[in-house]
């Protein structure tokens, strides 16, 4: 199935129905009273984030979601019969922004979390709900009230326990490839990665989180280049977040040159994603260049912690998994 993350969707609510006016013509009661009943409610336009739904492709092809009005009111007190709300079923994790506004309107985060996008119209009062003792034949009755129109914008952001990110083509497909079930394209060029990739790590027998691996990461991205911002928006919703260095591409003048341009990037989408608990590991261990790279970081950097692994070898991949758990529980415990 083709992963979709943006959307743009109309919807309208129902209008209500309009009051009846009606009077009782009965045999021996000629001359009755008012007996118009209410007219029925229009119905409501429901967001509901369900798990059997992980993509926005459907709402490529159906963009306008309009809810039934209700029915007018009848004669003999009857209310006319409600809309019924129409519930639209997205993925978890999506947030609803609406266009005219630019406000956001709903983040439905976990299964099961709803929102009620455009209110249903009233239902208008009949004309028996208008009788009084100064009134005693009403001849009108209420219109129902009007439906609501919205132009709407959706984003799904991932939910993860944990993201990998770095640059283009520095190993994360691999990885996630090595750690859990997930297939991602790989190839031995940049943007193999156009969509994101959710795998599930297990953690010995009882224990497991979700890893994404992400598009790869280019300076500039939190100013839209390259992948940008649909790749920022998916971080956004991670734990911990996983920097995956690639030996082949450090400077041994620099080595935390690479490190230092992901988290500007970072910094210049979110300064809250630089609260989240980080590691670094640097991976393709079973290159020639490795080794020396991995020693000229520490020796630059004795105080922070990497993590050597190749997805090739397998070298160092339990560790780097028992890592990532352990900051992810870490995190839920601070939380």
């Amino acid at each position: 199935m083709r992963f979709v993350d943006e959307a743009k969707i109309h919807v309208r609510s129902g209008h209500g129905g309009a009051g009846c006016v009606s009077f009782r013509r009965e045999r021996y009661l000629p001359k009755g009273g008012p007996d118009g009943g209410d007219g029925g409610r229009g119905g409501d336009v429901v967001m509901v984030a369900t798990s059997q739904k992980d993509t926005l492709l459907g709402f490529h092809f159906n963009q306008h979601f309009t809810a039934r009005n209700g029915q007018p009111g009848k004669g003999r007190n009857q209310t006319g019969e409600s809309g019924g709300d129409l519930l639209i079923p997205v993925p978890p994790g999506t947030m609803v922004v609406d266009l005219d506004t630019g406000k956001t309107l709903c983040d439905l985060a976990r299964p099961g979390s709803s929102f009620v996008i455009a209110k249903g119209g009233r239902g208008g009062r009949g004309n028996a709900r208008f009788k009084s003792s100064t009134m005693r034949t009403p001849r009108f009755a209420q219109p129902g009230g009007e439906g609501t129109a919205r132009h709407l914008r959706l984003e799904l952001r991932l939910l993860a326990d944990a993201a990998l990110v770095g640059y283009p083509n520095v190993g994360k497909s691999t990885l996630i490839s090595r750690l859990s079930a997930a297939r991602p394209k790989i190839a031995d060029y940049e943007f193999t990665t156009l969509v994101p990739n959710l795998g599930l790590v297990r953690v010995g027998d009882d224990h497991s989180f979700v890893l994404a691996d992400l598009p790869g990461l280019v300076d500039g991205a939190s100013k839209g280049l390259g992948l940008g911002l649909r790749f920022l928006r998916h971080i956004s919703r991670a734990g911990v977040l996983v920097h995956i260095l690639d030996p082949g591409r450090m400077d041994p003048s620099r080595p935390k040159r690479d490190l230092e341009r992901i988290t500007k990037e970072l910094r210049g989408y979110d300064p809250a994603l630089l609260k989240k608990p980080r590691l670094i590991a640097m991976g393709k261990m079973d290159l020639g260049v490795a080794r020396e790279a991995l020693e000229s970081f520490r020796k630059a950097h004795p105080r922070t912690p990497i993590i050597p692994f190749s997805s090739v070898t397998g070298e160092g991949l339990p560790e780097l998994r028992y890592a990532i758990w352990e900051e992810i529980e870490k995190a839920k415990g601070k939380g």
